[in-house]
């Protein structure tokens, strides 16, 4: 079954869910800084505490999803993940572009917000109105003083007569002038009763408006809007009441400005003492969390774009190290999805030729073993058959004398079978799959007692393993390292020719998570030549006249088989070192 890759299409939140998140906070800003502002500007109410907390609320947690996202980005950085540097410079980029976006809405905004609190005191509304009050209380006056003059003027007894007959362009005054005039008369029970009245219905009185000679001081509303009452009691028991036209909306407009202008007053402290909260609390509950929620989406589309580059690396990463099952499923249908499926192609391609090549390569290997194992096994069966065919032919023509030569001949059959059953004992052990130790071996401990039999049996070479560590455990029982140790150090006295110098050290490395004992024998031996070097790790290949050309190839499986690794540096005339990484006991 292939390894199959997937990737998200965001982080840890999908784009479409931040896309909606976005809509939504852009609607309920709407709704909340229309209701937020009135009554901060209109009703003067500061938000309670609870109210602002759930406004800053939404910032706060965009905030916090912001610093996860960052740091999941800077987590990438450092752990050196493929594609982090890539969204890195895309998320800088989609910053910078927000930033250029921003800072000039965010500028011209508070430059106006600034310039419109700095012309406010300059607008002399409050003093307009002011005036306009004073002209309407002048205007009163001059009218109650203009319609006097006429009543003085003008005999009350003409009056009826005037305002029946008068149109306008006679008299002193016309009909638009006079809106009523009316008659009062005292009873005999002290109560007054109308005996004339002239004009609009609804400004018909049924007590006069005062007691007082001239215009009336108290207006009742809405039946005197509009109007002036002049009231003349010089005629004993008898109440004459002339009311005049002050103009159609004289008492709304001037009510209009004294509203206004207590609006105003109250607006002007409002919003001198509000002014800086509002502009705070529209960036900081509004305009922040958008701007929040922009850099969020732009992660998660930065995730989106680096993804599918990120995978393909890491894919990338696995086919270089021979993992050629991996295939990476894709959601875009677009370039980055035909790149993807382009390269799933690829490896596929990429499988079957190796699996081509290694069931050809391994086809050729072991017709060359076979070959070469014919080969080595022939060797020793001529002389067999040579030997028995002396002793047969002695045996018919010279039996007494067999004796003679039966012992040699014996021992050299002998001799030949042996080396036989150490050719096949090698051939199994490499064709077979060699099983990882279970147990653990101390390195420094195996050492000493591998390299023991060889000091005693080479006198002229000199074994240093001052440099090897006491308490390391490696991942290989004693049988296996002293195979692998015991083959090498034998290499490494035949290429001295038994005489010089082997340096055993040991050091404790870490790759891909792992940590290893790296044994490294050194010889003082005439070298590898380059044409050699190549082939020092093919089975059957030596440079020994009674080699079998197995022994490297064994160390190697077995070394490959616990999770280690085997190579060398060499070089004609200079020596040899061998380096084996083994694992260590955790």
């Amino acid at each position: 079954m292939p390894s199959v890759k997937t990737y998200p299409r965001s982080g840890f939140i999908s784009v479409k869910v931040l896309l909606l998140v976005y809509l939504l906070l852009c609607a309920l800003t709407v709704v909340f800084s229309r209701n937020l502002f009135y009554e901060m500007l209109i009703g003067g109410k500061t938000p309670p505490l609870l109210e602002l907390a759930v406004y800053f609320t939404i910032p706060a947690v965009l905030l916090i999803l912001l610093g996860i996202s960052t740091v999941n980005v800077i987590r990438d950085l450092l752990a050196k993940k493929p594609g982090g540097k890539f969204q890195l410079r895309l998320i800088s980029n989609f910053i910078i572009i927000v930033a250029l976006t921003a800072a000039p809405v965010i500028l011209i905004t508070i430059q106006s917000f600034y310039e419109v609190v700095r012309y406010w005191p300059n607008i002399k509304v409050r003093e307009a109105l002011a005036y306009a009050n004073e002209f309407s209380v002048d205007i009163y006056s001059l009218r109650t003083e203009k319609y006097e003059n006429i009543v003085n003027s003008v005999s009350f007894n003409a009056l009826p007569e005037l305002y029946q007959n008068n149109d306008s362009n006679r008299g002193a005054f016309n009909k638009n002038d006079i809106a009523a005039i009316q008659d009062f008369v005292r009873g005999r029970n002290d109560s007054w009763r109308s005996v004339f009245f002239a004009g609009q219905k609804y400004l018909e009185l049924t007590a006069p408006p005062d007691t007082l000679q001239g215009f009336a001081a108290q207006r009742v509303m809405p039946r005197d809007a509009d109007v002036a009452r002049y009231v003349d009691l010089r005629k004993k028991d008898t109440a004459r009441v002339i009311s005049f036209n002050l103009g159609e909306g004289f008492d709304a407009g001037s009510e209009l400005i004294r509203a206004e202008t207590l609006r105003f007053d109250e607006f002007d402290k409002i919003f001198s003492h509000n002014a800086g909260a509002l502009i705070v609390l529209f960036y900081g509950i509004f305009f922040l969390p958008i701007l929040l929620m922009i850099l969020i989406i732009a992660f998660g589309f930065t995730q989106i774009v680096t993804r599918p580059i990120t995978d393909l690396g890491e894919a990338a990463m696995q086919v270089a190290k021979g993992d050629f099952k991996i295939q990476i499923l894709t959601h875009p249908k677009d370039e980055l999805g035909l790149l993807v499926n382009n390269f799933n192609v690829m490896v596929q391609n990429l499988e079957k030729t190796r699996n081509e090549l290694v069931r050809s390569e391994k086809q050729s290997i072991w017709q060359s073993m076979a070959q070469q194992l014919a080969h080595e096994i022939k060797n020793p069966l001529t002389p067999i058959k040579l030997t028995a065919e002396r002793v047969l032919r002695r045996s018919r023509n010279n039996p007494e004398k067999t004796n003679e030569i039966l012992e040699d001949s014996m021992m050299a059959i002998i001799q030949e079978v042996e080396s036989l059953t150490t050719l096949l004992d090698e051939f199994k052990t490499l064709a077979r799959p060699i099983e990882p130790s279970i147990s653990t071996t101390n390195i420094r401990d195996a050492t000493e007692e591998i390299i023991m039999p060889y000091k005693t049996s080479w006198t002229n070479v000199k074994f240093d393993t001052s440099a090897t560590y006491s308490g390391v455990e490696v991942k290989m029982e004693r049988k296996r390292l002293s195979q692998v140790i015991g083959n090498l150090i034998i290499n490494a006295i035949d290429a001295m020719d038994g005489k010089g110098i082997i340096t055993i050290r040991t050091d404790l490395v870490n790759k891909r998570n792992c940590k290893y004992c790296r044994i490294s024998i050194q010889d003082t031996g005439k070298g590898i030549d380059e044409e050699s070097a190549a082939k020092v790790f093919t089975p059957y290949f030596t440079t020994k006249e009674s080699g079998t050309g197995l022994g490297l190839p064994i160390v190697e499986r077995i070394v490959n088989d616990h999770g280690g690794g085997i190579w060398f540096n060499s070089a004609a005339g200079t020596g040899t070192t061998f380096f084996v990484d083994i694992p260590v006991k955790d």
